[in-house]
């Protein structure tokens, strides 16, 4: 059993090692004891007590028992959240503005909050930098707003290990309405969800072209488009079943929008792949060291992009394993991604990572430069907060080639098929110099000599239309089923 410290009780009170240690530094003082003296007390070094008035380090809970009984106060106290002075909330803000994505991408040195900076420097400095966040946060279009949602939504996936009990609870109890004893899902299997809940499949070639599907809940009718084939349209209709199920309603917002996408496609993918089935094999093949997402895609039939996503609902559950998740365009760009391992994402200076692009190094990337592009590539990457393995596979949809890659850390990579590969890279990103600037002499080279033209995004400007969260011409939804209508 692992020791308790204090990331145990920080979503219960709130606390944190930095302010932990602004308390200890306030008693200390109190106290009129030095930070050697309250070290030879708790039998740590003073360099050791600095650290941990500095924030830079987690306390067991016997080391808070420890401090209170020196302190004279209890560890209660010591958890108090709230700043103990008015200096210490000015050094508490700035130590986290310092933490923050805005600061990093400024590359900026870190200020030193020692008592010799005044108070008046340190809310200088916070002024500023609500100013920058308040800048950033006006340019914000209606997309953006997207983005800040999207990256919202991302953490809360992370604090749950991007899994569902009570989605995949509702996916135990529709398999079983029908039955269902594991293995793939097949079509008839879906037909007969889809009979059970009340409806009917209707295939039709004029569906909006901005639905991938209409429920008429009153006529309890499916209505998908004939140019799926056999495999999207499984999953499509499993998704417009599950949003029925769920209970969903037209978004209010993009907050709203995107849970609903992300419950959809989750119950949607625990349907496809049962964790009664599929969890065992997981296990199993944790066992014999031999995990692999194509595994999963070919026991259940499913797309790889699928699979990879539900290997990252059920790797942290029912494996222990942490795991990060990527979707990565043919030019680099970032457009999906989950992580709970510590890896760290490109970012803007908010802290969203879809658009960015990812560093050239990683396998997201190396995979497009492969012979055999389509295969299944593994590499390890040395990054400048540890060694990462990875796996990486390119896939194809209307909108061009894209890579979906699975990772975790070197010390989890034991775990897996491909663990064995020799291919090894180094990326120093988000450092320029890594592989987001031409070497020196390259630059020379064409400096003034050439002249790309850029191929813009259609997108890029374009807002929402207005009136719904979706985009969806709520026009033509109606009209179509004013058609087809019984």
């Amino acid at each position: 059993m692992s020791t308790p410290t204090t990331a145990d009780l920080d979503d219960e009170v709130g606390a944190t090692p930095l302010s932990i240690g602004r308390r200890v530094r306030h008693l200390r003082v109190a106290q009129g004891l030095t930070v050697r003296e309250l070290g030879e007390h708790i039998g740590r070094a003073a360099s050791q007590v600095s650290v941990i008035e500095n924030g830079h380090r987690e306390l067991r809970v016997s080391e808070l028992r420890a401090l209170a009984a020196v302190l004279g106060t209890t560890i209660e106290d010591l958890l108090d959240p709230s700043p103990p002075t008015a200096r210490d909330a000015l050094e508490m803000e700035l130590e986290r503005a310092m933490e923050g994505p805005l600061f990093a991408s400024l590359g900026l040195p870190r200020v030193a909050t020692r008592k010799s900076l005044p108070d008046e420097a340190i809310e200088t400095i916070l002024a500023l930098h609500r100013e920058l966040i308040r800048l950033h946060e006006r340019r914000a279009s209606t997309p953006e707003e997207a983005r800040r949602a999207n990256t919202e939504l991302r953490a809360r996936q992370r604090e749950q290990h991007n899994y569902y009990p009570e989605l995949e609870a509702k996916a135990t109890t529709l398999l079983g309405a029908i039955d269902h004893r594991g293995g793939p899902l097949s079509d008839s299997a879906v037909s007969a969800l889809a009979q059970h809940l009340g409806f009917t499949v209707h295939y039709v070639h004029d569906l909006p072209i901005t639905t991938r599907s209409i429920t008429d809940t009153a006529h309890g009718r499916v209505y998908l488009p004939v140019r799926h084939e056999g495999g999207h349209r499984r999953v499509t209709l499993l998704q417009a079943l599950a949003g029925h199920v769920l209970g969903h309603e037209e978004p209010r917002d993009y907050e709203d929008m995107l849970l609903q996408r992300v419950e959809v496609n989750y119950l949607a993918g625990a349907l496809m792949m049962p964790e009664a089935s599929a969890a065992p094999m997981l296990r199993s093949a944790k066992e014999a060291r031999d995990l692999a997402v194509e595994d999963l895609r070919d026991a259940f039939a499913v797309g790889y992009e699928a699979a990879a996503h539900r290997f990252t609902n059920l790797a942290t559950e029912h494996l222990d394993l942490p795991v990060h998740f990527l979707k990565v365009s043919a030019s680099g760009v970032l457009s999906k991604a989950y992580e709970n391992d510590e890896v760290r994402f490109p970012q803007d200076a908010l802290g969203h990572v879809e658009g960015q692009r990812v560093c050239r190094r990683w396998s997201a990337r190396q995979v497009f430069e492969r012979d055999d592009r389509y295969g299944i590539y593994h590499q390890y990457t040395d990054k400048p907060n540890g060694t990462y393995w990875c796996t990486s596979a390119v896939q194809t949809d209307a909108a061009g080639d894209f890579s979906v890659s699975v990772g975790t850390q070197y010390a989890h990579s034991k775990w897996f098929r491909g663990r064995d590969t020799t291919t090894r890279r180094s990326s120093t990103c988000p450092d320029a110099g890594c592989c987001h600037e031409p070497r020196a002499e390259q630059s020379e080279r064409w400096e003034g000599r050439a002249r790309p033209a850029a191929r813009l995004n259609s997108s890029l400007l374009a807002a929402t239309p207005h009136g719904s969260a979706t985009g969806i011409d709520q026009v033509s939804v109606i009209e179509f089923l004013d058609h087809h209508a019984p």
